[in-house]
């Protein structure tokens, strides 16, 4: 997984889990409220995505 990430993907994804345990520190209930808000958002990008791709035959 990381792989297909490449460099800038790996950057962004240690700036998220910092920013979670940042606000896990202060508060813990809310950390787990974002950390599922951003989990549903990847996977409806990713849903989309996928759509996106079978539609022009890609995938």
């Amino acid at each position: 997984m990381l792989q297909n990430l490449g460099p800038l993907g790996i950057v962004g994804l240690v700036i998220v889990l910092a920013g979670i345990g940042l606000i896990a520190y202060e508060s813990l209930l809310i950390a787990a409220g974002m950390a599922m808000v951003l989990a549903g958002l990847g996977l409806v990008v990713k849903a989309l995505i996928s759509g996106m791709l079978q539609s022009f035959g890609m995938f």
